[in-house]
Parts: structure tokens; C-alpha cells; sequence
């Protein structure tokens, strides 16, 4: 019994030092190697504990490629592990998460293989980067359509007017009843058009811009210790990702105290301002924005002191 438990507490160890180096470029797909053998050898008679494990680790190997390898050969031994686990354990939530990890990988290694093409159709859709296309045009925005109805409007006012005092004939009439129809346009959707006209400079836009990139870069970096996570508890995960931390986890931490790993908080901080978890905001490059959200400040501010001012009795009605 002894021999045995001996021998599950070095296959343990083995097992988180083998974790901890698939953070490690240089030696993932050494780790990924290793992990196969062991997987081949130990995981049939291993205990139920052990099993989940594996599984942790496997796990891990999945959320690194994901979030920082794109070479073909990483990839290639991710999918052999996959692969030798899903035929392996018996937890069906376990082999679903496998198959998609298959999945992915090969996806992924395809596109590596078969990299995406301008289609040929006239009917493709539009490319970024740059790339010209001959498809129809997408329909004009809200604002281009005010400020064309806007425009021709006001020519059509001034030559209705440079038209007094000359003869009525057919043309005349057709420009007036042109007019008429486009003024009357403009007041049914006037209430559309005076926010373009004159914008509200208190109303903050309902998305905001992503975070500075200057404060992005200047996050600090905390690599995990022992001690902070003992403090983190045992379930401790980043909130991007979902996976588990271990011993020697980069983590960037926000100014709010929260942490998550590099690659996934920096996609999430190029379209966004604030903490994935308390959405504490980060300053950004928007000047504009940035006004606005001081004088809604200042506003809120004056609101409540009015409100205290009152309920103190400092203001009394004659």
C-alpha cells in the first residue's frame, strides 16, 4: 500500500511539474511529449484522483495553445494528446471537451495548410485590410441620409425662391411639389435629425472605448506564488479563460486587484475599458469621452450635494 501511494505522490509531482512547463515555449512540446507516455502508461491504473488530474493538465495544454501558440508542430502535439486522452477517460463532459479540442486543432492546422482566399464570386463579402471589392455598396447610415435630405432641401429652397416673380409654368410647378414632399420628409423625421444637428455633449455613448494603451502596457506583472495562491483559494481561475491557476502563472492585475493571464486580458482590453469582473474603468485614449464622463461626475456631484443641502434645511421657501 505504501509502495503504492509512493508512487501515485511521484506521479503527481511529475504531473505538476510537467504543467508548469507548458508555459514555457522551449520546453511545451517536450512537456506535451511527456504527458502522451505517461498518459499511455499510467492513466489506466491510476486512482480516481490522479484521472482528474491528467485531465487538469490536459486541460492546460489546451487553454496555452489557445491563448499564445499558433505554430503547427505545438499544435500537432496537442491534437496526439487529445486524441490518446479522449479514448481514455470515461466522463462524458471530459470527452466532449476533448472532441472539441480535436476539433479545434484541426481546424486550426488546416487553415495553417490552406490558408483563406478572396472568393471569386461577385457576390463575396467585404475584406478588411484594405482590400478593394466590387460588391454593392452597404445601405447609407442614419446621419448620411438626414444630412443629404438636409441638403437638398436648402437647394431646393433657394431656387424655389429665385424662381419668384418669374411666369408659373410646368417645371415650376414639379420643383415646388418636389420641395414639398422633401420638406415634409425632413419634418417627419425631425425628431432623428436634431440629435445630429445638435449633440448632447452630457450623454456618455453606450460603448466605450477600449482602455489606453499607454496604461495597458504599464500593467503590473505578478507571477504566482505558493503564498498568493493559498490566499486565492484552491479553485482560483483566471476569468477569461476559465482555467485553473498554477505555481508560476503570469497574471496582470488591474488597478481594482483582479488578475488574469496577459493573452486573455489584452483582446478583451482592445475593445473594452474595464475589469471583465467589477467593471472598474480604465482611462483611455478618448479625450472626448473621457470630458464627458468628468462633467457627468461633476454633475452627479452637484446633484447630491442639492439633495443633502435639503434634507440639512438649508434652503428654505418664502
Amino acid at each position: 500500500m505504501k509502495r503504492m501511494e509512493r508512487e501515485e505522490e511521484c506521479l503527481k509531482q511529475e504531473l505538476e511539474e510537467l504543467q508548469k512547463q507548458l508555459g514555457k515555449k522551449l520546453k511545451f512540446e517536450e512537456a506535451v511529449s511527456s504527458l502522451n507516455s505517461l498518459l499511455q502508461d499510467r492513466y489506466p491504473s491510476a486512482s480516481p484522483s490522479l484521472h482528474k488530474l491528467f485531465y487538469s493538465v490536459i486541460c492546460r495544454v489546451a487553454t496555452v495553445l489557445k491563448t499564445r501558440y499558433t505554430a503547427p508542430g505545438f499544435w500537432l502535439a496537442g491534437l496526439g494528446l487529445f486524441e490518446k486522452a479522449v479514448g481514455l477517460v470515461s466522463d462524458t463532459s471530459e470527452k466532449e471537451y476533448l472532441k472539441s479540442c480535436i476539433l479545434q486543432a484541426k481546424e486550426h492546422l488546416h487553415q495553417l495548410d490552406n490558408p483563406i482566399e478572396a472568393p471569386q464570386s461577385s457576390n463575396r463579402g467585404y475584406l478588411f485590410e484594405g482590400h478593394l471589392t466590387v460588391d454593392p455598396e452597404p445601405p447609407q447610415p442614419s446621419w448620411l441620409v438626414h444630412s443629404n435630405l438636409l441638403t437638398t432641401a436648402a437647394t431646393l429652397i433657394a431656387a424655389e425662391s429665385s424662381s419668384q416673380g418669374r411666369s408659373e409654368n410646368d417645371d415650376n410647378n414639379n420643383t415646388s411639389e418636389n420641395a414639398a414632399g422633401l420638406l415634409q420628409d425632413l419634418m417627419s423625421r425631425l425628431d432623428d435629425v436634431l440629435p445630429l444637428v445638435i449633440p448632447d455633449d452630457d450623454v456618455i455613448p453606450s460603448r466605450a472605448p477600449p482602455a489606453s494603451k499607454e496604461v495597458v502596457a504599464k500593467l503590473p506583472v505578478v507571477i504566482l506564488t505558493e503564498e498568493i495562491l493559498a490566499k486565492l483559494g484552491t479553485d482560483a481561475e483566471c476569468a477569461i479563460c476559465r482555467e485553473n491557476l498554477v505555481v508560476g502563472d503570469k497574471m496582470q492585475e488591474l488597478p481594482c486587484k483582479h488578475t488574469f493571464h496577459p493573452p486573455c486580458l489584452k483582446p478583451w482590453l482592445d475593445e473594452h475599458n474595464s475589469c471583465p469582473i467589477c467593471r472598474h474603468e480604465l482611462l483611455t485614449d478618448d479625450h472626448a469621452y473621457e470630458s464627458r464622463k468628468e462633467r457627468e461626475k461633476e454633475a452627479e456631484e452637484e446633484r447630491k450635494g442639492a439633495a443633502n443641502a435639503i434634507r440639512g434645511g438649508e434652503y428654505m421657501y418664502v
